[in-house]
């Protein structure tokens, strides 16, 4: 049987995040994920690293403040899939008033730290192109800074700096029991072929996102104060709406807020929903009511009116959130709460609610609740993730396009759409991706959008890819453009080659 130091169940964001920050310390983890890495909430966000301006409503000016200085840090850190998005608030009369907005934001450009995003700025909506694609009407508008994230690449990167620094990363391993036994925790892991595996820890964190309860259960008897709430978000997909870059950020009349956000070179994504979910959350898909309610929200400004034909493809996910008791979804704190129970000298560390703005600070959080189990090294070792870039982010926060004409010129046989995907996908170690490959054809079959066999295989070894559905909607986002004979080609060289791995 091997012992860990620190066992994490959920591999999504958070529990990748306290993977990456204990193995850095120098202890020995291990992180067990019973689907695949972001397979669940953590690849079906709004893809935003933000403050949450309309968090400053309910006065969460802690939770703000927090998100705020998170902005700037992980774009250092991941500067390959973090950037800079200027948003557009398109002034509705009726609805907030205008001198709330203005200290809205004004309070949004001062408690957070900023020193290398844009300040906010008034618009005239009649002379700016981001009144363009929208209906007549609309004069006046603030345009704010805040950051996007691929979040599922987020996940696996930061899965893969947990595994280089020594952390071992099980996907397709679902957790059936644990018990403590003797200051200790028993786990029985059991994996994709049936087999089952007895793994030992000093300390268990429960990371399971919308599933931390059904972990509660599994461990035993122990008591939670916190409750959990399950929160369905859903998103919709349409053919781009607008030529420019910048997003938007729109009221609506039962007081909740909708993005349209540039995706994808082609696309906007329009997001998101709020309602109380009580269903199994892996069961959990956009329904007709969601997205016929964007639809409406986004046509009320919108030039041109968007229906659910419009619609190319929609995700929704489960937001696992700390049950304060508010009384709608929409105001539940997104906030995170850390449940330490102590018995026997076996801790359990249960994480309810959280962001994924927040996930580093999550994870220093956890760690510190767990301080007293720690060694004097690991605990001096605190804040390291605030500075060591993800894997492929050690770049400079603005040097994208050095990075994309660097490949450039080592592969100059890439097209440049390609090379711009892949360094955004993987950064400075898209040339490892691309080992020794002097033309097109060394990178193997091309199954359609740029996607090729090397790129497929890297994936499989390196990144825990193992279906067609981790390879072309969490590791990268190639399922919008690829057809269906393309998926079933692809498909069928997945399949070849995990029976050939067997």
């Amino acid at each position: 049987m091997t012992s860990y130091d620190l066992v994490v169940i959920g591999g999504g964001i958070n529990g990748c995040g306290i993977a990456r920050d204990a193995a850095g310390r120098g202890l020995s983890v291990a992180l067990f994920e019973m689907r695949d890495l972001a397979s669940g909430t953590s690849s079906a966000s709004t893809k935003l690293i933000h403050g949450g301006l309309r968090y400053l409503e309910y006065y969460k000016f802690r939770l703000v403040r927090e998100s705020l200085l998170e902005r700037e840090v992980l774009w250092k850190i991941a500067p390959h899939i973090i950037w800079p998005l200027r948003f557009v608030l398109p002034y509705q009369a009726g609805l907030r008033p205008m001198w709330l907005i203005r200290l809205g934001l004004f309070l949004y450009d001062h408690i957070g730290g900023r020193k290398l995003l844009r300040a906010t700025r008034t618009l005239d909506l009649t002379r700016s192109s981001a009144g363009k694609p929208l209906r007549p009407g609309m004069h006046y508008g603030f345009e704010y800074s805040d950051c996007w994230v691929d979040d599922s690449r987020l996940v696996v990167l930061t899965a893969l700096s947990a595994a280089e620094h020594g952390a071992r990363i099980a996907t397709q391993a679902r957790v059936v029991a644990a018990e403590r036994r003797h200051g200790s925790w028993l786990l029985t892991v059991r994996h994709a072929d049936g087999s089952e595996e007895a793994v030992g820890a000093r300390m268990l964190v429960n990371a399971a996102g919308p599933w931390v309860a059904d972990v509660l259960k599994t461990v035993g008897p122990v008591t939670s104060a916190a409750g959990i709430r399950l929160v369905q978000g859903s998103h919709i997909i349409v053919p781009r709406l607008f030529d420019h870059s910048r997003a938007y950020i729109f009221q609506n009349a039962d007081n909740r807020i909708v993005f349209a956000i540039p995706y994808q070179r082609d696309f906007t994504l329009i997001g998101t929903t709020d309602r109380d979910w009580h269903d199994e959350p892996g069961k959990v898909a956009a329904s007709a009511e969601e997205i016929a309610y964007l639809c409406a929200a986004a046509s009320e400004y919108f030039l041109h009116a968007i229906t659910p034909a419009d619609v190319v493809a929609t995700y929704s996910g489960v937001r696992p959130l700390y049950d304060d008791g508010a009384s709608k979804a929409q105001e539940a704190t997104r906030d995170y709460v850390l449940h330490l129970d102590e018995a026997e000298d076996a801790p359990l560390l249960s994480v309810f609610g959280g962001k994924i703005t927040t996930y580093r600070r999550l994870a220093e959080t956890a760690l510190d609740r767990l301080g007293a189990y720690l060694p004097a090294e690991a605990q001096a070792r605190r804040g390291w993730t605030g500075t060591a870039p993800l894997p492929g982010g050690d770049f400079a926060h603005d040097g994208y396009q050095h990075q994309v004409a660097a490949l450039r010129r080592a592969y100059g046989f890439l097209p440049s759409a390609l090379a711009q995907r892949l360094v955004r996908a993987y950064g400075t170690r898209a040339s490892g991706l691309l080992g020794d490959s002097r033309s097109l054809a060394d990178l193997g079959k091309h199954y359609g959008a740029g996607l090729y066999e090397k790129e497929v295989a890297y994936l499989m070894q390196h990144e825990w890819a193992k279906t067609t559905e981790d390879i072309i909607w969490r590791r990268t986002k190639l399922g919008l453009v690829l057809s269906s004979d393309e998926i079933a080609q692809l498909n069928q060289s997945v399949s070849l080659r995990k029976t050939a791995s067997i």
